[in-house]
This record gives C-alpha cells, sequence and structure tokens, in this order.
C-alpha cells in the first residue's frame, strides 16, 4: 500500500470515473486503473463497484477512502513540519482563492508579497469554493481565499476584509442619475448573473430572493451559465443588461463613458472575504504574511479599497 495509491482512491471516489480520476492524478487510465485493482487484492475487498457508465464506492470503500483521506493529510503535515523547521518564508505556498476573488487579489498580492516575502513564491489556484475546500483538506493547497461563511472541521478562518456590491450598468442606463440602486429594482432589469456553482451567485440571490423567481424568464433575468465576471462584464459594455459586482470587481477595463457603476441604497448587500488554512498547518508565519501583505494592498490600492 502507498500513499500514490491511496490518493488514487480518493479522487476516484471524488470523481466517481476512472477517467477524470486519472487525469487530475496526471496519470493514464490504465495506470490508475490497474493500481487500485493492486490494492483492492491486497486489502482483499471491493473498494468500488463498476459498471460501463458510473463507478460507485461500496459501503466498506467508502469507510477506506474516509481513512486514506486523513493519512494522505498527515502525511502532507509531515512534509510541512519538516519544511517550517528551516524556514516558514523559504518555501512555495500553495493558495486557492474562488473565482470572483482571485483574479482581483492576484494582481496587487502577488507584486506586495514579492516585497515582503521574496523567498515565498505562490502557487495559484483558483476554483469553486467546494473544490477549494476538497483540496485544503486532502494537503493541495495550504490556505484558500473564499467569501464567508464558511465553516470546516479542523480548519481556522480568519475574515480579511469587507466589500460592498455595486451595480454595473451601460454609461447612458436610466440608473446613471441615480445616486444608489435599491436592491428590488433588480427585479425591472434583464440581470445577468453567474451560473450555478459560483457562491457569488448564491450572495446575490440571498440578497434578493425575488429575483430567484424570475429566473426562468428571459424577459427579466439572464444566466450566463458557466461564465465569469470578466464575460458579463463585457456582455454589459454590449449593452445585454446590467449585472452586480464586488467592489473589488469594479475596475476600469473599458474606455471612460461606456460603463458605470452605482452603489446599492442601505441596507447595501455585501460579503466578507476571509482566509482559511488547516489547524494542523506547520508555517503560521506564511499565513500571517498573506494577509499582512493583503492588508497592504487594501490601504495602497484604491481598487482594493
Amino acid at each position: 500500500m502507498t500513499l500514490t495509491e491511496l490518493r488514487y482512491i480518493v479522487t476516484l471516489a471524488q470523481e466517481r470515473h476512472f477517467g477524470r480520476a486519472a487525469e487530475n492524478c496526471f496519470v493514464s487510465q490504465p495506470t490508475l486503473s490497474v493500481a487500485v485493482k493492486k490494492l483492492e487484492e491486497e486489502l482483499g475487498v471491493a473498494l468500488f463497484e463498476r459498471s460501463k457508465s458510473t463507478v460507485q464506492v461500496t459501503p466498506l470503500g467508502a469507510r477506506i477512502v474516509e481513512q486514506a483521506q486523513r493519512v494522505l493529510e498527515q502525511s502532507s503535515v509531515i512534509k510541512e513540519l519538516a519544511t517550517a523547521g528551516r524556514d516558514q518564508l523559504a518555501s512555495p505556498l500553495r493558495i486557492g482563492a474562488i473565482y470572483t476573488i482571485g483574479p482581483y487579489l492576484f494582481p496587487h498580492l502577488v507584486p506586495e508579497l514579492t516585497r515582503q516575502a521574496p523567498q515565498m513564491p505562490l502557487y495559484i489556484e483558483e476554483g469553486f469554493t467546494g473544490d477549494l475546500r476538497r483540496k485544503l483538506r486532502s494537503g493541495e493547497l495550504d490556505a484558500i481565499i473564499v467569501a464567508l461563511p464558511f465553516t470546516e472541521t479542523d480548519v481556522v478562518t480568519k475574515p480579511l476584509y469587507d466589500e460592498p456590491f455595486e451595480v454595473l450598468m451601460p454609461a447612458d442606463h436610466a440608473w446613471a442619475n441615480r445616486d444608489t440602486i435599491a436592491k428590488e429594482d433588480l427585479l425591472d432589469e434583464r440581470l445577468l448573473l453567474l451560473g450555478e456553482g459560483h457562491c457569488f451567485r448564491d450572495q446575490i440571490l440571498e440578497a434578493c430572493p425575488a429575483i430567484s423567481h424570475k429566473l426562468n424568464s428571459p424577459n427579466n433575468t439572464l444566466t450566463a451559465e458557466g461564465g465569469s465576471l470578466e464575460t458579463i462584464r463585457h456582455m454589459v459594455a454590449s449593452r445585454l443588461g446590467i449585472t452586480v459586482l464586488p467592489h473589488s470587481a469594479i475596475g476600469h477595463h473599458y474606455e471612460q463613458g461606456l460603463l458605470t457603476t452605482r452603489p446599492f441604497a442601505d441596507p447595501a448587500p455585501g460579503r466578507t472575504v476571509a482566509i482559511a488554512w488547516r489547524a494542523s498547518f506547520p508555517r503560521p508565519q506564511a499565513i500571517d504574511a498573506v494577509t499582512q501583505a493583503i492588508a497592504t494592498c487594501r490601504k495602497t490600492e484604491p481598487a482594493m479599497a
């Protein structure tokens, strides 16, 4: 039994598909299949039920996969302990962020962290909250930056900053004459939203629950399935509708006079951005360096304020 084999069965249990699991493990499908079969023979039990279309974890397999997950987490801690014994800022930090934070935070964070901790480069990944949560637990990532609420056993969460949401619209939109926008007014416009799976979409729907009832009406709401905030920004610029952005994503990506933003009327919706890391992570100085760099970015960068 090897750590590699344990990683294979954990990934296969998550993906429930040999091809995708092999791709995530950066091996060929036959290699993964043979390794899984070899482990099953060694243990003398079937971990998975296989069919032409699906792969299901057996009840006993689920318990073994859960234990394998713990073993992988602890093996990662061993490596991190060895690194921490030398210099907590002398090796790369693996950090993830959700899609609606990473593109707007990292351009400021990377240069600031390069100044503050030049010996600690960042391995950066963006993803959905659920995927980042899983990779944090498995040790594939050291820390993740997400929007609260975020709770996970044996994971420490520290708020970094609060930011309000704002309405993005064409510069000649009728609302451009207003000082603020009421949340209820979003129902009167074609509102462009991220696709399902994005927590920012969920936060908008929570701020204005009535929008949920109009998702199936093309005259009111258009959902940009699988899109990004930048894709939606382009659609607003092309006059397809309006959207809601976190303040850090407002930016200036078009010539002046094409787009404009307005804040929401009180109580304005917003979010709290936080950093999360495993309680057992042995490089607290690395987490401190990141949080300090982000705090500095907030003070010095207008787009981050």
